[in-house]
């Protein structure tokens, strides 16, 4: 006989986690790069309202931080990238916590990765501005895109090697069984 409790499924009165397992390294990992784009994005949004008055970046060349923070580009619609991505790493590191990980709500994945694309997406449209509009990098920028980009592989592929826990629980996974 099988019952439901908030996110605790019995099976013959043994209690098994419902939802999917998940891989070990993926929340540490995920929370780790949510937490490093994080940070660099609130460094960010500190020098754009203090008119980078601290920005530790080369001024001039191709590597030019000051160039592409203070370009047309640095706002969206009104608003400054940095505050974005600021924004959207909180939201990020929101969903990626443990606690959020163990969740049985199967949306719950396709919100992560939904936001975490949008994320990416805007990523890319920055470094096609920084490329082809600005003809600037900014380094602090570029870390953020990186860690963009990395943890939407890291939840991609945490999500991919996920398994139903209640097929894991009954053996009925065949892989899981295998091996």
């Amino acid at each position: 006989m099988r019952t439901q409790r908030d996110d605790v499924t019995t099976v013959d009165g043994v209690p098994v986690r419902a939802g999917r397992v998940r891989p070990g390294w993926l929340a540490p990992v995920s929370v780790g790069l949510a937490v490093v784009g994080l940070i660099v994005s609130v460094y960010l949004t500190f020098e754009h309202f203090t008119a980078n008055a601290t920005l530790a970046c080369s001024i001039g060349g191709v590597v030019d931080c000051a160039k592409v923070t203070t370009s047309a580009w640095s706002t969206f619609i009104g608003v400054p990238v940095a505050l974005l991505g600021l924004v959207f790493f909180v939201v990020a590191l929101g969903l990626c916590l443990p606690s959020v990980w163990r969740r049985p709500e199967p949306w719950l994945d396709a919100v992560r990765l939904a936001w975490l694309t949008i994320g990416l997406g805007m990523a890319l449209y920055l470094v096609w501005a920084e490329l082809y509009r600005i003809h600037a990098i900014c380094l602090w920028c570029t870390a953020v895109h990186v860690v963009t980009f990395l943890l939407w592989i890291v939840v991609l592929f945490g999500q991919i090697l996920s398994g139903p826990a209640d097929d894991l629980a009954m053996g009925t996974d065949e892989d899981a069984v295998a091996g």
